[in-house]
């Protein structure tokens, strides 16, 4: 019986360690503790220094590990917490835009500052330094502009003591509302001295309890970068200004399709049949009805049927979810814009891509050749500017595989089948199974036609058996009203012609599920309700989507 109560006995014998969170003996608790007020009592006396004199103290906190300073500033923070100072007030009126500021102020000069003009801005602090015991200087960085505070004894109240309590605390990482005036500081580093923030009062309004990289190593692995996008945008420009062109780009492209008069629509995430691109959907289940439900692929379905109900000009930004692969290019969370307008063909399209991607290039760049650099080291030198290169499949195909392609209507057969599997085999070429004709000449495009796209470029007339939304080609059986645009080998866009036959596209649907029986988790099902909309009408209409919006 003691043995059995053993452990539970030994369990109950240990006390929890409230700042690490562990159970640890009673003993092992008071050596902790212990440790603990020898720590506190020796970062006193270092506070109670002279700033001057803060340089060991700064040092040592460096080579603290991180959990060693996340530690140490925690208990610091709370202790602070339980003496009754906020570190976390509520609210900090900011009346200025550092980036208005900078402009604003760019024309004073040297030792000249304006004692008049109240200052009010936050801001994280990226550096921190002392001159003495009367003067502290940081530099603040805020809407990814960057300035100095300068922070002197005489200017903030000449209570020496009260100064020394303000900024003892404050550490690199901390976000503080500073209230000043502006001013150029004399030449220290700058022959025309540097454009500043006199401070009258410096506030503590979050305090940072980890250490955040040093300026001069920057933040670079690509892992934690990308682990951490709060402390990338934070700390790398570039990545900043990524951010901030995408949404430059998004109103672009908004203000774009209001110009032209179209309706900006939300459509369902959640959904009974995946349709509208080829892609593996991702699968939820909804707990109340009982049954599988999928993450979109794409809007395109309910877009059309907006389009047979009378909405002439719609379109959608938003996001699509595809269970597939990831890479540079690829993500399963991806944003696209997708459009539809009726009374208008696939000739019609190409030519609202040209204008919309070529403005965006002009709009975010201020004109329209620009530089790619790839993963691989290349470097592409890239013109937006219309009229874009256009590229027939077929032909294209036919001229570098050295061999005439099957007539276009017969596509879709099994003959057809073994042409592409020679083909593909004569030129190298691999494609994951199942081995369809669609998927075949697939792997056939992009080796072959993509590849070549460095300029921006359509790539034109696809086999329908690729493309069971877009409409037959008006002169041309087998194909179909459907291009691609492509830059520096990747896709941007796709769109076409508009199937509105409600018979072809039962069709085009029933082909598709056979080819998802083959094994094809890509293909698409009948959708029932998209093909009743056909049957009551959709006017003649050319749509398309671009999605390379990443973030």
């Amino acid at each position: 019986m003691a043995e059995t109560n053993a452990p539970s006995d030994a369990l109950a014998n240990l006390q929890l360690d409230e700042v690490t969170g562990e159970r640890v003996s009673k003993s092992d608790l008071k050596r902790r503790q212990k440790q603990r007020i020898a720590d506190e009592k020796k970062a006193g006396k270092a506070a109670n220094a002279p700033l001057a004199s803060q340089k060991k103290k700064v040092v040592e906190e460096m080579e603290l590990t991180p959990n060693q300073y996340h530690e140490i500033r925690s208990r610091e923070i709370r202790q602070r917490q339980l003496d009754g100072f906020n570190p976390y007030p509520h609210k900090f009126e900011v009346l200025t835009d550092l980036r208005d500021f900078v402009k604003d102020y760019a024309d004073l000069g040297t030792g000249e500052s304006r004692p008049e003009i109240e200052i009010r801005l936050g801001g994280r602090i990226f550096v921190k330094r002392a001159s003495g015991s009367k003067l502290v200087f940081y530099d603040i960085k805020d809407e990814g502009v960057k300035i100095q505070v300068l922070c002197q004894l005489q200017k903030m109240g000449d209570d020496a003591d009260a100064f020394e309590k303000i900024h003892e605390h404050i550490r690199r990482g901390d976000i503080v509302g500073i209230v000043g005036y502006p001013g150029r500081s004399t030449p220290k580093t700058r022959p025309e001295g540097e454009l500043s923030i006199f401070a009258t009062k410096l506030l503590l309004l979050t305090p940072c309890l980890h250490q955040i990289p040093s300026e001069h190593y920057g933040y670079k692995d690509p892992e934690q970068r990308f682990r951490n996008r709060f402390l990338d945008w934070s700390m790398n420009d570039s990545s900043r200004d990524v951010a901030h062109k995408r949404d430059l780009l998004i109103r672009y492209i908004r203000q774009f399709f209001w110009n032209l008069d179209f309706h900006e629509v939300e459509t369902p995430i959640l959904s009974a049949l995946a349709g509208g691109a080829t892609a593996k959907p991702f699968t939820t289940y909804h707990n109340e009805l009982k049954r599988d439900l999928y993450m979109r692929v794409a809007p395109e379905l309910y877009l059309k049927k907006m389009i047979g109900g009378g909405f002439n000009r719609v379109f959608e930004i938003g996001k699509q979810f595809r269970n597939e692969g990831i890479d540079p290019t690829h993500n399963p969370e991806f944003t696209t814009c997708e459009f539809y307008w009726a009374y208008k063909d696939y000739e019609d399209i190409m030519g609202v891509t040209e204008d919309l991607v070529s403005g965006i290039a002009k709009r975010l760049t201020g004109g329209y050749v620009t530089k790619y650099n790839t993963l691989d080291g290349k470097e592409y030198e890239v013109n937006w500017e219309k009229p874009w290169k256009r590229i027939d499949i077929i032909p294209t195909l036919e001229e570098k595989c050295g061999e005439r392609f099957p007539p276009g209507d017969q596509f879709h057969t099994r003959e057809s089948g073994r042409f592409l599997e020679r083909m593909l085999k004569k030129m190298g070429v691999d494609c994951a199974p199942p081995l369809t004709n669609p998927r075949m000449f697939d792997a056939l495009i992009g080796e072959f036609l993509e590849s070549d796209c460095v300029q921006p470029t359509f790539l034109m007339n696809h086999p329908q058996v690729m493309s069971p939304l877009a409409k037959a080609h008006r002169s041309r059986p087998g194909l179909c009203e459907r291009f691609e645009a492509f830059v520096c080998t990747k896709e941007i866009a796709n769109a076409y012609t508009e199937l509105n036959d409600p018979f072809d596209q039962r069709l085009r649907f029933e082909e598709q599920a056979a080819q998802k029986a083959q094994g094809d988790d890509e293909a698409q099902l009948i959708d029932e309700n998209f093909c009743t909309m056909l049957e009551y009408g959709m006017p003649p209409t050319g749509g398309g989507e671009w999605a390379s919006i990443v973030l």
